[in-house]
């Protein structure tokens, strides 16, 4: 018997809804825009060269793109001598219009968001200039949200971490939110080891909690990153085959086809290993080998994240292989007796029941023949090898996180022809092909959005960070100490040839030849 509702109800030609363009508007898209009234962005470090490549233009494109409301103001605070005017005139270079509103000028979309942008000049280690910067911050509140609703105050410390105990005491002093939240992000370098990190934390952590800090790696903003956990728990085929018993071993690599480039004296602080390893490639490791959350929720994440890290072995000398490239001790600010490594290959062993016996290589290095960052999956041998095709290489899935995004499986078809012959082909998602129309976030973007919107899925926890430095730390003492011999490599190699030689002892197989091709798009080709 049907109900009175489904009698009442129209047959579907009359209950569609009629199809209409939508209006064109000349402001951001409110649907869009992070909600909550009054937002106060402050960048600590506003005249550095962070600030200036990395963090204001991310703000740039969120607020051009409607992501961020109307009543947003922008604060930049440096010891810097600088006017308005002259900040504003170092950040033109580095503000992209290429994505602006086609209806507007680009000079628009910047005009707009400088009239946004104010500079106020203070030491990092003196009162005086936080209290000037908490009446600036009070009085655009007071003027955008004077009824007494809640407002908003991100704090972006482009700093070096030596500064942020310094600053991070004073923002709690005197700046602090008292009509709404306060949020704090904080960028890498997190310490120098395990002990250097835990005071870091444990300073940061007698200031804030846990919920205000947001330990950023621009890493995991990646939109490849991000689509780790979509992949592989989204999509039936890889879920009974990402284990020990179908994976031979999976590579994790850097590479950049330059050298320190006149920043040598600060690369030598920190290192191959503490610059990239131990941080970017451990994070993408985790959302690799760890199991499947309960839910989204960032805290069911990252205790996922958390419990991969727990089961990974001591690093043992013999998984190691560390170089410099040749003239790294040519600039003048390099120690003449240095072995901090520009260029590290550690293999990596998680002691657990889905991973036991598979190694996770993590390599990194600069001045190399290529720049990317891809995830390398190898699979084992396909048993029953009828076709003689083990010289073709072994099956792999490769995620390229930059440049030119994609995600392709290496795998062995039969060559096109009468003799039944063998190769190795790709079935290939490279995003600037399947997503033409679709700009690609930059990964500061994302994360200063999800700052705002409050979610810490994508940022370091500090249970995380300690983890992390307890795997390493005894690695780097013994490094730091001589006690690991440093090989030579030359600019615009692979790197030490006995990286490729740890590579083949614990079990990868490389296939000599291959190259990954991007596919081009060509005319005529589209349906």
């Amino acid at each position: 018997m049907s109900t009175t509702a489904e009698k009442a109800a129209p047959p579907p030609e009359e209950a569609a809804p009629a199809v209409c363009e939508e209006p064109k508007s000349d402001g951001p898209v409110k649907e869009k825009s992070v909600l909550g009234g009054c937002l106060s962005v402050v960048v600590l470090g506003a005249s550095g060269d962070l600030a200036k490549k990395k963090t204001f233009p991310a703000i740039f494109n969120l607020y051009k793109q409607g992501f961020l409301p109307d009543e947003l103001h922008i604060f930049g605070y440096a010891r810097s001598k600088l006017s308005n005017e002259e900040l504003h005139e170092k950040l033109r270079g580095y503000l992209k219009t290429d994505r602006t509103d086609p209806s507007k000028g680009p000079e628009d979309a910047i005009k707009q968001f400088f009239n946004k942008v104010t500079y106020i000049q203070g030491a990092y280690d003196e009162d005086e200039g936080y209290v000037k910067l908490n009446e600036e911050v009070s009085r655009h509140e007071h003027e955008r949200s004077d009824d007494g609703t809640p407002t908003r105050r991100l704090f972006y410390l482009a700093l070096p971490p030596t500064v942020y105990p310094v600053a991070s005491k004073r923002i709690q002093k005197h700046c602090m939110n008292q009509r709404g939240w306060t949020r704090v992000i904080v960028e890498k370098p997190f310490g120098k080891d395990l002990e250097s990190s835990d005071e870091l934390s444990s300073e940061l952590g007698a200031l804030f909690t846990e919920d205000q800090l947001y330990r950023i790696d621009h890493y995991l903003g990646k939109e490849l990153v991000q689509n780790l956990l979509v992949m592989r728990f989204a999509n039936r085929f890889f879920v009974p085959i990402w284990n020990r018993d179908n994976i031979a071993s999976v590579q994790i690599v850097f590479k950049e086809d330059f050298g320190t480039e006149g920043r040598g004296g600060y690369f030598d602080q920190y290192g191959i290993i503490r610059d990239i390893i131990q941080n970017h490639l451990v994070q993408v490791l985790c959302l690799v080998a760890m199991e499947k959350p309960v839910s989204l929720d960032p805290e069911h994440i990252r205790d996922e994240k958390v419990k991969v890290l727990q089961c990974i072995q001591p690093i043992k000398d013999e998984d190691v292989v560390i170089g410099q490239y040749e003239g790294y001790k040519d600039d003048p600010t390099v120690p003449k007796d240095s072995f901090t490594p520009t260029f590290a290959s550690v293999v990596l062993r998680i002691n657990n029941e889905r991973w036991d016996g598979v190694p996770f290589i993590m390599k990194a290095g600069k001045a190399l023949d290529s720049r990317k960052a891809e995830i390398r999956v190898q699979f084992k041998d396909a048993p029953g090898d009828i076709f003689k095709c083990k010289k073709q290489g072994r099956n792999e899935f490769v995620m390229r996180l930059q440049p030119k995004e994609a995600m392709y499986m290496k795998l062995t078809v039969k060559e096109p022809g009468l003799d039944m012959k063998t190769t190795q082909s790709e079935l290939d998602m490279s995003y600037h092909q399947r997503y033409q129309d679709i700009v690609i976030p930059e990964a500061y973007e994302r994360l200063l959005l999800d700052t705002i919107r409050g979610d810490q899925q994508h940022f370091v926890r500090r249970d995380e960070l300690r983890v992390a430095w307890e795997i390493f730390t005894p690695l780097l003492h013994r490094i730091d100490a001589g006690k690991l011999k440093v090989m030579s490599y030359k600019e615009g190699s692979r790197g030490p040839d006995e990286a490729d030689d740890l590579n083949a002892r614990v079990g990868y197989q490389r296939t000599a030849g291959y190259i990954w091709k991007p596919p081009t798009l060509q005319a005529g080709t589209r349906a």
